[in-house]
């Protein structure tokens, strides 16, 4: 029996795509997760959008330690495929609008002492 391949990463979108794909995102207190084969190992994948694309593929951006020194990277991977597995579900809706969903949270509101 043959390892399984690696998750193929997808390329990002460019003007001469088309239209863009929709992009859906979840709060970063509450993400999905991935297994993802990278390199011929099975690695832990932090979600944080998922991608629709308007010719019907999907694509999730994850945040992954693509070399085993926990420094982690952003990339992007076609779904489905044999090696991208779900490891964990997200209690939250995933949304589409700016400042919900994977957006960094507010700055603190600064108070001015009288």
């Amino acid at each position: 029996m043959t390892a399984p391949e690696d998750a193929v990463e997808a390329r990002p979108w460019r003007q001469g795509d088309g239209p863009k794909p929709k992009v859906w995102t979840w709060p970063l207190t509450d993400p999905p997760a991935l297994w993802v084969r990278h390199k011929g190992t099975w690695r832990w994948a932090s979600v944080s959008a998922r991608q629709d694309w308007p010719d019907c593929r999907t694509a999730y951006q994850a945040l992954i330690d693509t070399d085993g020194t926990a420094s982690k990277s952003h990339r992007t991977f076609w779904w489905p495929h044999e090696v991208l597995r779900v490891a964990h579900h997200s209690t939250a809706v995933p949304a589409t609008e700016v400042g919900r969903g994977g957006d960094l949270p507010r700055p603190p509101r600064l108070v001015k002492l009288a």
